[in-house]
């Protein structure tokens, strides 16, 4: 007797139906029906309204600021463990609180293992997420977790621009992995910057270790919040003679005043994803979307197929 998988389906948050509905349509369904109730004081109730008894569920709920998104996505789960579905896969483009991965100091919390308890105690058995800020989130989690990364779909545009003499930079030290799998793909040279930080999101000194002379530069990172560090590196390495500077940036947070940094700098543009909707347009910002991506992976997931080859770094 053969082995029938459970049917699909897939459900959003309320601030990531932009992102859910695309996913489907990929996926080839039509976005499962979930309503909120809200009382007056702020509290809000997620509702299924068609069943799902026996099937496979997939929740599209990127958990950015403000924490009503991890907390709809966490009742969600609960509602669904509650109507019986079989399998939960809490499908998290932008995985939050994910810098809080260490005590870099005396009395702080790890954000990230916190975030990764409550995902499971509310029923979660499965979690897909990509480009986490650090790879070792994963081991944070008892369930399968599927990283996808972001390069299979930035890498085809970057190769679509033609740049000569190209050189891949990592915004920091801790990105310098990053950068070297995609100067390993495009055959390119790598530039690092070293950067200290006074406090979150203030940077004291930059310095380069590489030669950007003549190069076009394109910097790779997970997410971009504030612009500062993006919008720094790149006056720097103009001043340094690089022909032109651009940045794929996965995450595009781009909080305070993070927009007009990125347009008053030296960056000629700027690519991120959807997996966070952009607070406005930009003319130097470019959406790549991550949905086919996903409703592959999803698909993949759904019919017991490897995923492997979506795993380019």
């Amino acid at each position: 007797m053969s082995h029938i998988e459970p049917e699909a389906k897939i459900f959003a948050c309320s601030q990531s139906v932009y992102l859910a509905e695309k996913i489907a349509a990929h996926y080839g369904v039509e976005l499962g029906k979930v309503t909120f109730s809200k009382y007056s004081d702020g509290e809000f109730q997620p509702s299924f309204e068609e069943s799902i008894r026996g099937l496979r569920v997939f929740l599209v709920c990127s958990t950015f600021p403000s924490t009503d998104n991890l907390m709809e996505l966490l009742l969600m789960i609960d509602a669904a463990k509650r109507a019986s579905a079989r399998h939960i896969t809490a499908v998290i483009p932008y995985f939050g609180w994910a810098r809080q991965d260490r005590k870099d100091k005396p009395r702080v919390p790890i954000g990230a293992k916190l975030v990764a308890k409550l995902l499971e105690a509310a029923g979660a058995t499965r979690i897909m997420t990509m480009d986490l800020h650090a790879d070792q989130i994963q081991g944070f989690f008892e369930k399968p977790v599927d990283h996808l990364f972001a390069s299979t779909i930035f890498l085809p545009y970057v190769r679509s621009l033609n740049l000569e003499n190209l050189t891949i930079a990592s915004p920091d030290m801790g990105g310098s992995k990053r950068a070297y799998a995609y100067s390993k793909f495009l055959e390119s040279d790598v530039v690092i910057c070293y950067k200290q930080r006074k406090q979150a999101n203030v940077i004291d000194t930059m310095e380069l270790i590489g030669d950007v002379r003549g190069r076009n530069v394109i910097l790779v990172d997970d997410m971009v919040d504030t612009g500062g560090t993006l919008a720094k590196a790149a006056d720097m390495m103009m001043e340094r003679g690089a022909l032109s500077v651009r940045a794929i940036c996965t995450h595009a947070i781009l909080s305070g005043g993070a927009y007009e940094k990125i347009e008053n700098s030296k960056i000629e543009e700027l690519i991120v994803t959807d997996s966070i909707p952009l607070k406005k347009e930009s003319s130097k910002i470019k959406v790549v979307s991550c949905a086919p991506l996903f409703a592959e992976v999803m698909h993949m997931v759904q019919n017991n197929n490897s995923i492997s080859g979506k795993f380019l770094m």
